[in-house]
């Protein structure tokens, strides 16, 4: 049987520092690092690739914003902006991954699914947003859209603004994960739980809804590994190894890291919130609920059997 692999891409799979976001630059970014998943896909693996949304969503947010501003239109919630990118991130990333695959004479059917992820409402999160979206205001705007619409705002660390912020709640349940896992088993790539998935909750019983929430996506990827029975798990990122004691002269790339170090280079703050500590944790989710090993890496090594940073139960 084929192993079957989840492979999350990273922010920079379709957007990079100092750009701009234009349609050609994402496509020309999606194009490269789909090229860089051929090695798995020329290897026999069922795929499931998911991605982030992070600058897309916030680009859908000021543009409802300047449509409400300008033209009366209605805003949407966050979850209906979390759909709205789900789905043009996934058709940028399956028509580009389809163009490499048709330049090798591949045949293989490309599939986007616009994701829903269950998450608890009690969930503490809810009582202590932390997540920023969205664009930066003065404390003036941000006081004055807070007593209009009750939203949160807190100010930016570095001194940018103030910028709405959400709940970040845990990811309890990937929607359709049996058809996720039966047409990746069935030979097709599937492109799903894009953003870290649309949160939805139960509002009553057997009734969902949307929330406004953000969802970690690593955390999402990793569930939904692990709901599909996966093998492997890579979260492809900016570096090639996961490093301790980063940026110093002591740094120092990892191999190979059983979950016990992981866990305790993490207590040691090793690994920065916001960067690579919500991947290892991610890893760490995967393999303790029967993955075999999850990948940490760039996408270009790939080519390379033994690339990245391979936390695994045990060595």
């Amino acid at each position: 049987m084929k192993k079957l692999a989840v492979v999350a891409f990273g922010g920079n799979a379709l957007l990079r520092a100092g750009e701009k976001g234009t349609i050609s630059e994402q496509e020309r970014n999606a194009y490269e690092t789909c090229e860089n998943i051929l090695p798995l896909i020329e290897s026999g693996y069922n795929l499931v690739i998911t991605h982030g949304n992070g600058p897309q969503v916030g680009n859908i947010l000021l543009q409802n914003q300047a449509g409400y501003k300008l033209y009366g239109i209605p805003e949407m919630p966050l979850d209906i902006c979390g759909a709205y990118s789900q789905g043009f991130i996934g058709y940028v990333i399956e028509q580009q991954l389809r163009n490499v695959l048709e330049k090798r004479g591949i045949d293989i059917d490309i599939i986007t699914l616009v994701t829903q992820v269950l998450v608890d409402k009690n969930d503490p999160a809810f009582k202590n947003p932390t997540k920023p979206i969205g664009p930066y205001y003065t404390k003036e705007e941000a006081e004055q859209i807070m007593k209009e619409t009750g939203a949160v705002f807190k100010e930016d660390p570095k001194g940018r603004g103030w910028r709405k912020v959400v709940a970040s709640p845990v990811p309890n349940r990937i929607g359709n994960r049996k058809s996720i896992e039966k047409l990746a088993r069935d030979g097709n790539i599937v492109i799903a739980v894009g953003g870290g998935g649309i949160p939805v909750y139960y509002v009553e019983p057997n009734k969902l809804e949307g929330i406004d929430a953000v969802i970690d996506k690593d955390l999402a990827s990793a569930l939904l590994a692990t709901q599909i029975g996966a093998d492997e798990f890579y979260i492809l990122t900016d570096v090639p190894k996961v490093c301790i004691h980063f940026n110093t002269p002591n740094e120092k790339q990892l191999d190979v890291l059983s979950v016990q170090d992981a866990k305790q280079y993490l207590a040691e703050g090793h690994f920065a919130e916001g960067s690579m500590a919500p991947k290892v944790r991610a890893c760490i989710q995967f393999v303790e609920n029967g993955g075999k090993v999850a990948i940490i890496t760039e996408s270009k090594q790939l080519k390379n059997p033994k690339a990245g940073t391979r936390i695994v139960l045990n060595y």
